[in-house]
């Protein structure tokens, strides 16, 4: 990384704002420290004025985001820092937003933020996982300190990350502010993508694709499972065509045998069969942002059963990317969906999809809208979801899914990997 000095170290440079790339300098002890992040200034304050929007229309004058995603899309904080209390804050009346994390990941909010040092506050170091006490007393020390001590506060309820102990500490530090769940208003904000992310998202489902293929030629009768997902992770962070990949907000997963039958179970170190069903569920990620894929492998020639519920499978996909056209709603995709598996005898209980975009684990859905029954969201171009569909079954189950964008034409895919039973002879 280049380390620049210059004497006026006020002075805060930026590229133009029509770069992708910005560059800001932060001073350091006297050297200035040049960074790269993914998205310009503008497209940051773009953000900021929405969320602030929507904050007035919901009547919170300050909101605490914990969940690593919004703080990483309200100010482009990147860093493994989720597992100790953290949070970005937004007040209605400030131009920027306010980073709060751990003394020894100030420098990270520094490194990969364009926030000045005034707001890039850190808590004490002792208070790391202490029993006798919490960041979020200086967090509420923070909140009072800036005159907001009897503010309209919206806290993240629903956040991974935002424990009971949490919100106990917040809500005593500060007794004179009201507190209430912000209905996930950060996530809702991020659910149409712009044009830069628009770009991740694709260049994560090349990846993703590229990821899969690797996956699959690695799978044989009698080759270990763990090897398969050993492949897997090299091309996930390899990447394609010059193009690098993240870590994945959640593992791979690939149940086998009669696991195929429930969806969540990840690798073991046995063999892969010798006939027989596994299913891989995977994510390209792209600067955090994710294209996930499901496939179905048979090991050896499959029955007609098999092949027969695939290729309901893809044609429900087919019949839900259609739907996915702007102004159609959630539930329409997934009636669509339903309705060639009704036709062929079968069903799928469970939602069939979600919005996907900017993640870090635990899970790479954004927790907004769903694709089933009764959600009435008007579809509009931009947003990008995970079309989960597959079948599962008493003891056995079979899943091909896409990831795509809603345009105006319907559903484009994010991924390019053959959408079929896969048979490995």
């Amino acid at each position: 990384m280049a380390c620049y000095k210059y004497e006026n170290f006020d002075t805060q440079l930026r590229a133009v704002e029509n770069d992708v790339h910005i560059y800001d300098v932060v001073h350091d002890g006297g050297d200035v420290v040049s960074r790269s992040a993914v998205f310009t200034a503008a497209e940051y304050s773009r953000r900021i004025r929405d969320v602030k929007k929507r904050m007035e229309r919901a009547g919170f004058d300050l909101i605490i985001c914990q969940d690593p995603a919004n703080m990483g899309w309200l100010t482009g904080y990147d860093g493994w820092s989720f597992y100790v209390p953290q949070c970005v804050l937004v007040h209605v009346d400030e131009e920027r937003p306010i980073w709060f994390g751990r003394a020894q990941d100030e420098k990270s909010a520094l490194l990969t933020t364009g926030l000045p040092q005034g707001n890039v506050v850190p808590f004490s170091e002792y208070l790391v996982q202490n029993p006798e006490g919490h960041p979020f007393d200086e967090l509420a020390e923070l909140v009072r300190a800036r005159g907001w001590g009897k503010a309209r506060i919206g806290v993240e309820m629903d956040a991974h990350y935002y424990t009971a102990r949490c919100h106990a500490h917040l809500v005593q530090g500060l007794p004179e502010a009201s507190f209430s769940n912000n209905g996930d208003l950060v996530n809702w904000a991020r659910l149409i993508k712009s044009e830069p992310e628009l770009a991740l998202m694709r260049e994560a489902g090349a990846i993703c694709s590229h990821a899969m293929e690797r996956a699959i030629s690695k799978m044989s009768p009698g080759v270990p499972q763990n090897e398969v997902i050993a492949e897997l992770y090299h091309a996930q962070i390899m990447g394609v065509g010059g193009l690098g990949g993240d870590y994945a907000a959640i593992c791979p997963l690939m149940p086998v045998g009669e696991g195929t039958a429930t969806p969540h179970l990840t690798w073991t170190e046995d063999p892969l069969p010798q006939s027989g069903l596994a299913i891989l569920e995977i994510a390209g990620a792209r600067r955090r942002y994710h294209a996930a894929l499901t496939r179905t492998v048979h090991f050896g020639r499959p029955p007609q059963t098999y092949v027969d519920i695939a290729k309901a499978i893809v044609d429900g996909v087919d019949a839900g990317l259609e739907k996915a056209r702007s102004g159609n709603t959630a539930e329409e995709v997934e009636a669509a969906w339903q309705a060639v598996l009704r036709s062929r005898g079968l069903k799928k209980e469970s939602r069939v999809g979600y919005p996907i975009g900017l993640a870090y684990p635990p899970d790479w859905g954004e927790r907004t809208v769903s694709l089933r029954p009764g959600d009435r969201t008007e579809l509009q171009p931009g947003m990008c979801f995970h079309m989960m569909a597959g079948v599962w079954l008493g003891d056995f189950g079979l899943a091909i899914s896409e990831s795509f964008v809603v345009t105006d034409k319907g559903g484009e895919k994010l991924c390019t990997s053959p959408r079929k039973l896969i048979a490995v002879e």
